[in-house]
């Protein structure tokens, strides 16, 4: 509980350095037509009333592949993998009031840890 309400006033300030550095500026078109209803959603940050509706905005670019890759990565990575931060987030609003044992994680990845030797493939050339 006291690392969620530590990590809370982060949230406003990282999404206001998200919409200042990535809006202002169109990044890409989508390749079909699209009505004028997606056209707050997609041009965020962009203030053109004449742009066509079928191009997107830095931030709302940014906004969807991090939001509308958690299927991607949940068929090419299994449905428990660390790329979906929505677990992650799941399990900390519902994570006891006791933080984590850091000691314990960082034995358990010490453990995990797998060193291999590097063998170049040109070394006897």
């Amino acid at each position: 509980s006291s690392g969620i309400n530590a990590e809370w006033p982060l949230r406003p300030g990282i999404g206001g350095w998200i919409n200042w550095t990535f809006s202002g500026f169109v990044t890409t078109k989508v390749p079909f037509a699209l009505t004028l209803r997606f056209k707050d959603m997609l041009q965020r940050g962009v203030q053109l009333t004449t742009l066509d509706a079928s191009w997107v905005s830095s931030a709302s670019w940014y906004f969807i592949n991090v939001f509308g890759l958690r299927s991607i990565y949940s068929l090419f990575l299994g449905p428990d993998n660390e790329a979906d931060q929505s677990m992650m987030m799941a399990t900390q609003m519902t994570a006891p009031g006791a933080p984590p044992d850091m000691k314990k994680a960082y034995k358990e990845e010490w453990e995990a840890l797998e060193v291999r030797n590097h063998r170049w493939a040109l070394e006897n050339i």
